[in-house]
């Protein structure tokens, strides 16, 4: 059964990330599932490759198993993103003993690029005098920005340390089977090669 909003899994039966589409071009994808009750989410490469580091760290930390017994991970169709992912956030609950992600929806600003993208990150630009404070908003400013958040969804995964590893697995194996890595300059290599840096951009694209 789809499902487009909110959601808590207590108890889910899988949760795997997933990829459509050829090296380059790869959509990334989250999915969660309990019972009959499945929920795809869209989100970036990033994403998954930091949610793995981080799984993997704090499975470290739980003294967990470092592999998983094999599982099928694949994507589960029909694979319709419910929402964007805009922010994960990672708990644990000692009671329980799972580790509980906490999923939140991206704003409309933040969903706008979700296709495989290997671009760097331009530093951010910091004045030299120092910024003057923000005029405090209005109260309709802060209704609108309350009513915005209200609007987002979010979902909860509780998942074991079993299930943890296996995504932590799934996530690296999704991460390095992207294009081939420039010896050279490191940024990754469409098939018919790559302007590179380090040869004065010689090569193609």
């Amino acid at each position: 059964m789809p499902m487009s909003d909110s959601f808590d899994f207590s108890i889910p039966d899988l949760f795997t990330s997933g990829t459509i589409g050829p090296p380059g071009q790869r959509v990334f994808y989250l999915q969660a599932r309990e019972g009959d009750t499945l929920v795809t989410l869209k989100c970036e490469k990033e994403q998954v490759r930091v949610l793995g580091e981080y799984l993997g760290r704090l499975l470290e930390r739980l003294s967990a198993p470092a592999s998983a017994p094999g599982a099928d991970l694949a994507l589960v169709e029909p694979v319709t993103p419910s929402w964007i992912v805009g922010s994960i956030g990672v708990g644990y609950d000692e009671a329980t003993d799972r580790v509980v992600l906490v999923i939140e929806e991206a704003r409309e600003q933040e969903g706008t690029e979700t296709e495989e993208s290997d671009r760097e990150a331009e530093p951010e630009a910091h004045s030299e005098t120092e910024p003057e404070p923000p005029e405090p908003p209005e109260p309709e400013e802060e209704e609108e920005a309350a009513a915005d958040e209200g609007d987002r969804a979010s979902g909860r995964v509780h998942l074991t340390r079993l299930q943890v590893a296996a995504f932590v697995e799934r996530a690296r194996g999704l991460v390095e089977a992207g294009r081939p890595t420039c010896r050279l300059c490191g940024r990754p290599m469409n098939p018919g090669g790559h302007r590179c840096a380090r040869t004065n951009g010689h090569g193609s694209d």
